[in-house]
């Protein structure tokens, strides 16, 4: 285990490395690598097991020092003061500048661009009941400032600890508060089971201590757009495994899951993900973009936008689950499917006693896991953006039946057409399928959803994408015709709706 760790951080080092990688990175696994070939010399020894021992605990604790960060209460309150100054004073900005009349005691607030809906006061009472955990779907470098805002500043929740990406880290101001902030290091580069077991340690003990825990079970952005289906079950083991360390010391505490949707009507770093998703499938002709979504810049025409156009974001919260995948209660109790409550501690009890069961455990994981996904897809929460987008690519599909979808992708912008009488069509078709999902409670609709199918075509074709150099989708001048200048874009719209076949609906 130790020599394939030493062979993967080589491997590393030399084909990816970053500014946040400790200077004597390379010296250090070096040593390692020579302490390796000493035991290798020798016999199983004592001193060959002792010198094995040094060096893994070498090891682990160089990946702890990595991960742990720290939390400063002076840098989060001034951070919460600068954020709430910063994007009010940016939303009046922009919205004065694009000659909007507001009164200074009527000023906008950043409250009025972030949407929280679903099963906020349950979170709210369960906070006072135990640890929670929130995992949010992940489709921007953004998501984790919003999430951490609206808890803190609209549902007025306690801090959480959350991990965040190492590479956040090569930049100096980032870093800074990033380390203050509650923030756990992950560096996804690194596979080798000694550093996955140290960051599951790391999570499981601040959640049996009692640390309310931010991460995204996705692992990584989503590069289609679409909702997560397949969750990263490292994590999500450490969740299991938390309550299980609860359970065996005679505590009744329990963790409280709460799965979170976020809703964009247009994400930073589009262009440069759906690129990278079709590339992965194979098709190497798509060339790499170059990622700016750190780019100063960039992130300052984003929030720009995002205020002056009058966008928002949904911050779908879904019902609490404890860590079998079990509905919980706002008293904290876990409920079967037939709504009777259960006792969580008899699904760890082996002869009558709390234990340690790996296959058990494994299974509880893939479970919660499957669970979490499913989820997803029942708080999604539908923008009209989402909805127009869905429908655009679908009768870009059904005009050219006979191409696949990287035939479709290299089509010419300008073959795209539609009258808008078809896209009501279309609506028509996928609104009743749309209204009965959300009856059985298998997905969320926004208000403009039920609007009009002109005055939702018009929303949403405003607000899709609202800042991409190229549109998914306009309307002309006479509001007759629907065109696309990228379809890629479109595509990666389209696919927030993409697993509910809604598909078999449409015909034109």
């Amino acid at each position: 285990m130790i020599a394939k760790t030493v062979y993967q951080e080589r491997i590393r080092i030399k084909e990816e490395p970053w500014k946040v990688d400790p200077p004597n990175d390379l010296n250090f696994w070096n040593k390692i690598r020579k302490n390796l070939l000493e035991v290798k010399k020798e016999e199983e020894t004592e001193q060959s097991k002792a010198i094995l021992q040094q060096s893994l605990a070498k090891i682990i604790n160089r990946y702890t020092e990595e991960i742990v960060g720290t939390f400063n209460k002076k840098t989060f309150l001034f951070a919460r003061r600068f954020l709430t100054f910063f994007f009010n004073k940016l939303l009046n900005t922009a919205i004065w500048f694009r000659k909007i009349k507001f009164y200074k005691s009527n000023k906008f607030k950043i409250h009025n661009r972030l949407n929280v809906v679903g099963e906020v006061d349950a979170m709210r009472e369960l906070m006072k009941k135990g640890t929670v955990v929130v995992v949010p779907t992940h489709f921007s470098n953004i998501d984790s400032v919003f999430i951490g805002y609206a808890m803190d500043a609209i549902l007025g929740i306690p801090s959480f600890s959350f991990g965040a990406g190492l590479n956040l880290y090569n930049s100096g101001i980032a870093a800074y508060y990033m380390n203050r902030l509650g923030a756990y290091r992950v560096d996804r580069r690194k596979k080798n089971p000694i550093y996955l077991e140290s960051l599951k340690s790391m999570a499981n003990l601040s959640m049996q201590r009692g640390v309310n825990n931010i991460f995204f079970p996705g692992g990584t952005r989503s590069r289609s757009g679409a909702i997560e289906e397949r969750l990263k079950r490292g994590l999500i083991g450490s969740v299991v495994e938390a309550q299980r360390n609860i359970l065996q010391k005679n505590k009744e505490d329990k963790i409280f899951i709460f799965p979170v949707v976020l809703g964009y009507h247009f994400v930073l770093e589009a262009k440069y993900m759906i690129e990278q998703h079709l590339k992965k499938e194979g098709k190497e002709h798509y060339l790499k973009s170059k990622d700016q979504s750190y780019s100063l810049r960039v992130i300052a025409k984003f929030v720009w936008n995002f205020f002056s156009k009058t966008s928002d974001i949904t911050l779908s919260i879904g019902k609490p689950l404890d860590v079998i995948g079990n509905f919980i209660d706002r008293e904290g109790k876990s409920l079967d499917k037939n709504g009777d409550y259960i006792n969580l501690s008899d699904y760890f009890k082996s002869h009558g006693h709390i234990t340690h069961d790996l296959q058990r455990d494994s299974e509880y994981t893939r479970i919660l896991s499957n669970k979490i996904a499913e989820r997803f897809k029942a708080e999604n929460f539908v923008l009209s953006s989402h909805l127009i987008a869905y429908a655009g690519f679908q009768m870009l599909k059904l005009k050219n039946p006979n191409l696949d979808l990287y035939s479709l992708l290299r089509l010419p912008p300008e073959d795209f057409s539609f009258s808008t009488e078809i896209m009501h069509k279309v609506l028509n078709q996928l609104k009743p399928e749309l209204f009965r999902l959300e009856k059985e409670s298998k997905i969320k609709l926004s208000k403009e959803i039920k609007w009009e199918n002109q005055a939702l075509l018009e929303h949403g074709i405003t607000k899709i994408g609202a800042f991409h150099p190229q549109q998914p989708l306009m309307i002309d001048k006479n509001y007759k015709l629907i065109i696309s200048q990228d379809f890629q874009l479109l595509y990666y719209y389209h696919n927030k709706l993409s697993g509910y076949n809604l598909e078999r609906y449409i015909s034109i």
